[in-house]
């Protein structure tokens, strides 16, 4: 289900975003900020940090839900922004299922600027809550069930 995912995620391909599931309830996107990601000479638009957000914590609902064959919408998410991101540095965003319940799922999310192969500072942290529904809901289910 994740491969059929990644495929048919138009977002995190047109932004560089690379889709990881090490576990259900786990989530690793990783990118590298490109110059249509800038906001100002050298530095990335916080909006391209609240959307690799909520794609690290929706995936990692998302993950989880799977196992259900249940899919997730985002309900909400809050976000604090750490430190600055800049042109070419690499990211990788952990989301991880914190609550699990009956109707919702509450994810956490740490995203890390990478140096020399290693996680180097927290650039941003984030929370986010998500509805699950049953696969059979959308359209698109066929597609994942193939």
């Amino acid at each position: 289900m994740v491969a059929a995912y990644n495929h048919m995620n138009h977002y995190g391909r047109a932004n560089g975003m690379a889709l990881t599931v090490p576990a259900p309830g786990q989530a690793e996107y990783r990118m590298t900020i490109q110059e249509e990601h800038l906001s100002s000479p050298n530095t990335c638009h916080g909006g391209v940090l609240a959307g690799l957000m909520d794609a690290a914590l929706g995936a990692s609902a998302l993950s989880l839900a799977f196992t259900s064959l249940e899919f997730v919408s985002t309900v909400e998410f809050k976000m604090n922004y750490l430190h600055a991101v800049h042109l070419h540095d690499v990211l990788v965003a952990k989301g991880t299922v914190d609550h699990t319940g009956k109707k919702l799922i509450v994810s956490s999310c740490v995203i890390y600027r990478v140096a020399d192969g290693k996680q180097d500072v927290a650039v941003a942290r984030g929370l986010g809550t998500f509805n699950r529904y049953p696969a059979s809901k959308r359209d698109f289910a066929k597609l994942l069930m193939q």
